[in-house]
């Protein structure tokens, strides 16, 4: 769980200006300017991870909620909820919670990158292809340094200036593609759903290593 949303986290925030592709980077601008203006925005998506050589394709469900810094991320069975500062996941299963301290150094893990700002460390250009739908545009990114993934593939809505997928391609051959089948923005949040209160979970045991 914790690979995964590190994984949608990092897509999220990654970017394209070191190798100028002049058309890719005024999108991702507007992308970026329309996004940060919601006050919260809820994504519903489809997870899948396919390794051909390993023989192996797994597909799962999530639901991200966000706020600023602020994010409640559901998928995989677990629970992960961040209030800016604390990083709580939740795993009913066994019913305990990890709760850490947010790494602020760590880019990849900083919700308020989520869909909408972009840094200085990947090349970006527009792809053509033709099985494209024509109100979609697909942007390929490579990561200037040595990361654990080799490139992604961002498509974009044009209308809406909004994120409809991601895939992911690593160097272990996995391809994770993340796709937004419902996305709500300026919905009604409250501190209370971006906090963890055992009290609501009788039994449940707290692992703190902060």
């Amino acid at each position: 769980m914790k690979k995964l949303l590190i994984l949608f986290l990092s897509m999220a925030a990654i970017s394209a200006y070191s190798q100028k592709d002049q058309k890719a980077i005024e999108l991702l601008d507007q992308v970026s300017a329309k996004t940060k203006a919601y006050k919260s925005i809820r994504a519903d998506f489809a997870y899948k991870m396919e390794n051909a050589k390993a023989k192996i394709s797994e597909e799962k469900q999530g639901t991200l909620l966000l706020s600023g810094d602020k994010y409640k991320m559901q998928a995989s069975g677990q629970t992960v909820i961040c209030d800016g500062k604390t990083i709580w996941t939740f795993m009913p299963e066994t019913n305990e919670v990890q709760v850490n301290s947010l790494d602020n150094k760590d880019e990849s893990m900083t919700p308020s990158k989520l869909l909408s700002n972009y840094n200085t460390n990947f090349k970006s250009k527009l792809l053509t292809d033709k099985n494209t739908d024509p109100g979609t545009v697909k942007i390929e990114l490579v990561p200037n340094a040595v990361k654990n993934f080799t490139r992604a593939i961002l498509a974009v809505d044009k209308a809406k200036l909004q994120v409809k997928s991601f895939m992911i391609f690593d160097k272990n051959g996995n391809i994770f593609t993340y796709t937004i089948t419902r996305f709500q923005t300026d919905l009604p949040v409250g501190a209370n759903d971006f906090t963890f209160d055992a009290k609501k979970f009788p039994g449940v045991e707290v692992i703190d290593m902060r």
